[in-house]
C-alpha cells in the first residue's frame, strides 16, 4: 500500500500575509475568494473559513497587518524626540522609501485598496478610511506641537497645513503605483518641506 505525504501544515500568519499582499496589489473588490485560497496556500474553502470567517474580515486583518508593519512609517508623526520638522520629514521619506520598494507591491495598501468600492462594500472603504483619518490626526497632533513649542508662529493656520502634508503624503500612492522613482519623490520632498520652512516666517 502506498505511503501517503504528511498533509501540509497550515501556517495562519503566512497565508494572512500573502493575503495582504493581494489586497494590496489588486484591492478589496477586484480580489476573489479564489485567488486569495490559491495565495494562501491552496487551502480549502473549508480552511479558509475556519481561520479567516469571511473576506471582510480577513480584509480587516491584513489592514491591521500592514498598519503594523509597512504602515509604521507613519509613527514618526507622534516620535517626540525629533522636531515636528523632522518628524515630518522623516515620515514623507520613509513614506516613499517603502511605497517605491520592489520588494513588495508599490503604493500604499490603505490609500489604494479601497478607495473606490460599490455601495454595497462602503463599509470596507470606511475600513480604510478610518486609519488614514489616524494618521491625518496624527500629523495635525505633530503640527499642533509645533506651534505650541514655537516652531510655527501662534498664528499658523493648523487645518489647511495638514491638508497640505496629508494631500502630498496621500499623493505619494499614486506617483509610486506610475512608477516615479524614489529619487524624484525624494526631490520633491524636500520642495514640500519649503512650505513648512515659509511658515515659520510668514510674510
Amino acid at each position: 500500500m502506498a505511503r501517503t505525504g504528511r498533509p501540509r501544515i497550515f501556517n495562519r500568519d503566512e497565508a494572512l500575509l500573502q493575503a495582504m499582499m493581494l489586497f494590496w496589489e489588486q484591492g478589496f473588490e477586484a480580489t476573489s475568494l479564489l485567488q486569495l485560497r490559491a495565495a494562501m496556500g491552496d487551502i480549502s474553502a473549508a480552511s479558509f473559513y475556519a481561520a479567516f470567517e469571511s473576506k471582510e474580515a480577513l480584509y480587516k486583518e491584513a489592514v491591521e497587518r500592514y498598519m503594523g508593519t509597512f504602515g509604521r512609517v507613519t509613527e514618526s508623526f507622534s516620535d517626540i524626540t525629533l522636531s515636528p520638522r523632522e518628524a515630518i520629514e522623516t515620515t514623507l521619506r520613509s513614506t516613499a522609501k517603502m511605497q517605491t520598494d520592489n520588494a513588495h507591491p508599490s503604493g500604499c495598501l490603505i490609500v489604494l485598496s479601497a478607495s473606490t468600492c460599490s455601495s454595497k462594500n462602503n463599509h470596507i472603504r470606511d475600513i480604510a478610511a478610518e486609519k488614514r483619518k489616524l494618521t491625518r490626526s496624527r500629523l495635525q497632533a505633530c503640527i499642533q506641537r509645533a506651534v505650541d513649542i514655537g516652531e510655527l508662529p501662534a498664528s499658523t493656520d493648523i487645518p489647511m497645513l495638514t491638508t497640505v502634508f496629508d494631500t502630498f503624503m496621500q499623493g505619494i500612492s499614486t506617483q509610486a503605483r506610475d512608477g516615479i522613482p524614489f529619487a524624484m519623490l525624494d526631490q520633491a520632498i524636500t520642495e514640500i518641506m519649503s512650505i513648512w520652512d515659509l511658515s515659520q516666517h510668514p510674510a
